[in-house]
């Protein structure tokens, strides 16, 4: 149970929710200190990319525009967004956590993360864009990371993760 809510086990296979998180344009690029994955090294459980300031230096240059810094204003309206495609789809939402250079999402659906971490970003984006908050041609990295929260303390903890940390 979280927030008086009782999360209820699915016999499908499908998780009972998942933590997303996915980057803003620019803001962790493949060598960062932090580590990163690419498509040759993205398996889970895997270990990160080791820091490699060349090829961060590298990834810097071929960038199409500066790294994509979310105002206050902006971080509002992505939570909104994320809040309404949610809502639109059925798909419980958990927690939001919306950063100046990342989002944490907590939800419950039956669809595929990969469909999921796409209707996100899109709506963000396209919400952004028309409300005049975003004039840049790439918003979000590509790709994201999803988390598959299989039982009830998973979720609880999840749940914290976004909210306090």
């Amino acid at each position: 149970m979280y927030n008086n809510v009782m999360i209820e086990y699915n016999p499908h296979g499908i998780p009972l929710a998942y933590l997303i998180t996915f980057t803003c344009y620019g803001t962790w690029l493949h060598g960062d200190k932090r580590g990163s994955v690419d498509l040759l090294h993205n398996q889970f459980g895997e270990e990160f990319l080791d820091e490699d300031t060349q090829r961060e230096q590298q990834e810097f240059k071929r960038m199409k525009h500066l790294p994509v810094y979310l105002s206050q204003e902006q971080r509002d309206n992505v939570a909104q967004s994320i809040a309404e495609v949610c809502q639109f789809r059925h798909w419980k939402l958990w927690e939001v956590n919306v950063r100046t250079n990342h989002v944490h999402v907590v939800l419950s659906s039956e669809e595929l993360s990969k469909k999921i971490l796409r209707d996100l970003k899109t709506r963000s984006t396209m919400n952004l864009k028309s409300s005049g908050l975003f004039d840049q041609e790439k918003l979000w990295t590509r790709g994201g990371s999803t988390r598959y929260l299989w039982k009830e303390d998973a979720v609880e903890a999840a749940c914290r993760y976004v909210l306090e940390q």
